[in-house]
């Protein structure tokens, strides 16, 4: 099947406190709230949105696929992901022919129940439920791009946590990435 950057293949749903549900944007300048808790302006349409009680924690709106694009483009090889979301990231990684496997974690039991049925049928996926702060990565394994995705929300507390990541992960790739770290850091 082909698939676009964009793409959300997971079904609407909802496991404990998570849920996938779609969005309706009516108008070209309707505000939404974007999941660092600011407005946005976002062109109307239908979006899919994962809700952690209530709250927005991610989209497949304009903005959340412009944020993710850097990692995208520097995937290849072996490829981890801390936090897997709507699959939306996973699922344009895994379309790349440079991409071998990859390897998500997720601290959530209730978002794997939502969103990995969806994947069943990647045979070069695993994902793991564990904690991204504390898993350790395997000893002799290298990646080509790791990508940290964990935050609910953003903001400068989180800088602590990517840095923790950074540092654990710094000799086990080529690339990594924290979502919204520079913007925290601006």
């Amino acid at each position: 099947m082909e698939y676009k950057y964009g793409d959300v293949i997971v079904p609407n749903g909802k496991s404990g406190n998570w849920e996938v549900s779609d969005v309706l944007v009516s108008k070209f300048d309707e505000a939404i709230s974007s999941r660092h808790g600011s407005v946005y302006y976002c062109p109307a349409g239908i979006y899919r949105r994962l809700t952690y009680h209530g709250s927005c924690v991610m989209s497949n709106t304009p903005m959340e696929l412009r944020t993710n694009r850097e990692f995208i483009w520097k995937a290849k090889g072996h490829v981890h992901i801390n936090g897997l979301g709507l699959g939306v990231v996973l699922l344009a990684v895994l379309m790349k022919p440079e991409v071998e496997s990859v390897t998500v974690v997720e601290k959530s039991k209730d978002v794997i129940n939502l969103v990995a049925p969806s994947f069943a049928h990647f045979k070069n996926l695993t994902i793991i439920h564990d904690d991204a702060l504390t898993y350790k990565p395997p000893a002799k394994k290298k990646f080509g791009a790791v990508w940290h995705d964990i935050w609910n929300e953003v903001c400068a507390d989180n800088l602590d946590d990517m840095k923790a990541l950074h540092r654990r992960w710094g000799r086990k790739t080529d690339w990594q990435g924290s979502w919204s770290r520079e913007l925290i850091r601006n």
